[in-house]
């Protein structure tokens, strides 16, 4: 097994190096609104209504700041059109469709799984709300 040294030595990428840019990737990717805007995006363009209505729950300052990261990172391609007022859509690039299936997979294996995460969830925070109890030894 290579060491941490060893693979920096060598400019390796590896998402463990606290310095590889792979981390500001997963970083990006790693988010609920990112995971959910690429599904909504699939399709083709959307405008930023539509998707303010479609995914319930996000702020307008949340999906502004996701959606620009998303274009900033080359997963998202925003066209402005000369109407008055002006009009905005939204679509994946080429980079953004490379994840899709990536997402999907996420966001079903979430909706699959939900009720046992919230089982467990509900076990673990009534286990911690007890009161410690001695531990006996013989």
């Amino acid at each position: 097994m290579e060491t941490t040294s060893h693979l920096r030595d060598h400019g390796a990428v590896n998402a463990y190096l606290k310095e590889c840019g792979s981390r500001k990737v997963l970083e990006a990717i790693a988010n609920k609104w990112t995971c959910l805007l690429v599904d909504a995006l699939r399709d083709g363009p959307v405008r930023f209504g539509v998707l303010r209505r479609r995914l319930d729950g996000i702020t307008q300052k949340s999906l502004t700041q996701t959606l620009r990261n998303m274009e900033r990172d080359g997963m998202v391609i925003r066209t402005i059109y000369p109407t008055i007022p002006p009009r905005v859509e939204y679509e994946l690039s080429m980079l953004g469709h490379s994840v899709v299936a990536l997402m999907e997979g996420i966001k079903s294996w979430s909706e699959k799984h939900v009720a046992e995460i919230m089982t467990a969830r509900e076990r673990y925070d009534l286990r911690a709300a007890e009161e410690p109890r001695p531990v006996r030894t013989s």
